[in-house]
């Protein structure tokens, strides 16, 4: 048998492997948190973005949610804005938070937005302050005192949390067949910005909209146990076990605690998906094996 020949049942076994998959997702909506290593290697952006096309192509509503850590990071140092973290948040005054602007809602969505549409999506990008998308409040940081008084409240300036998500212009998006792309920037009632946790804003915007599924990319394999083995086809009891019995900590939980937020609040499944693989995006959603792990309400799920 021709090696050609080989290659072309390959290709009819894949697309025959996903086609339950795309007849189960089609008019379904599946929100995608865009960050880590997808983000800035220049061969894994093009396969996210064939991807997200390719999700659109076959009846799914993708919906992008973007961070911009180091971008941000850069910027600030070139402009020699002293950056400063408090519980692995950063600190932003109103300088910071001009620099957070101009990075997440013009450079680095533009060039999600371009990335996509090079590789023959329509998308269009938004920030949370477009049509009141985002509404935010102020988010509180407390510390335990010493002497064990009442907890010490820390100003980290403008750093929000989701007060509620507005759902109007993605539907709209949607419903003419575009993608958004979204930057997790969020704006309070009296018109201030403030930078929010990219993974909070997907989570919520998924929960909001009842989403299929949460996609988290990341920089990892997916959530390990303690044998340093990828754990997948959880259910929300099964997390809170393990975050009980410390399996699940450190800088994963905050993740983790999104996904079930998000799957605890009606979304059917969140998945911790290992952003350095070639096409995550698609393994994760059309193959029986996945590259990440698997959070579900469900005892079983595709």
């Amino acid at each position: 048998m021709s090696l050609n020949r080989n290659a072309a049942i390959n290709v009819a076994n894949v697309l025959t492997e996903a086609l339950p998959y795309i007849q189960r997702f089609t008019n379904r909506t599946i929100v995608v948190k865009f960050g880590g290593n997808a983000m800035v290697d220049e061969a894994l952006q093009n396969s996210f973005a064939r991807d997200i096309v390719l999700m659109k192509l076959v009846g799914m509503n993708p919906i992008v949610v973007h961070g911009g850590g180091p971008q941000i990071g850069e910027l600030l140092d070139k402009l020699n804005i002293q950056s400063e973290f408090i519980d692995g948040m950063r600190v932003t005054d109103s300088a910071t938070m001009d620099v957070v602007e101009m990075v997440l809602g013009a450079s680095v969505n533009k060039q999600i937005v371009s990335l996509i549409n090079r590789n023959g999506g329509s998308a269009v990008g938004l920030t949370g302050k477009d049509g009141q998308l985002i509404r935010a409040r102020k988010l509180t940081v407390s510390r335990q005192t010493a002497d064990m008084s009442a907890p010490e409240i820390i100003d980290i300036g403008q750093v929000g949390e989701v007060d509620r998500i507005d759902t109007g212009v993605i539907n709209m998006l949607i419903n003419s067949d575009f993608i958004p792309v979204i930057a997790p920037i969020g704006v309070d009632k009296e018109g201030r910005s403030y930078n929010i946790n990219a993974d909070l804003v997907a989570g919520k915007i998924a929960e909001v909209l009842q989403a299929e599924k949460l996609m988290l990319l990341t920089n990892v394999s997916g959530l390990l146990d303690k044998s340093g083995e990828v754990l997948t086809g959880l259910t929300t009891k099964q997390v809170d076990s393990l975050i009980e019995d410390g399996t699940i900590y450190g800088g994963m939980l905050p993740k983790i605690a999104c996904a079930l937020d998000a799957v605890k609040g009606g979304v059917t499944s969140a998945h911790i998906v290992d952003g350095r693989v070639d096409h995550a995006v698609l393994l994760e959603i059309f193959t029986d094996e996945g590259v990440g792990t698997l959070i579900t309400n469900k005892t079983t799920s595709l």
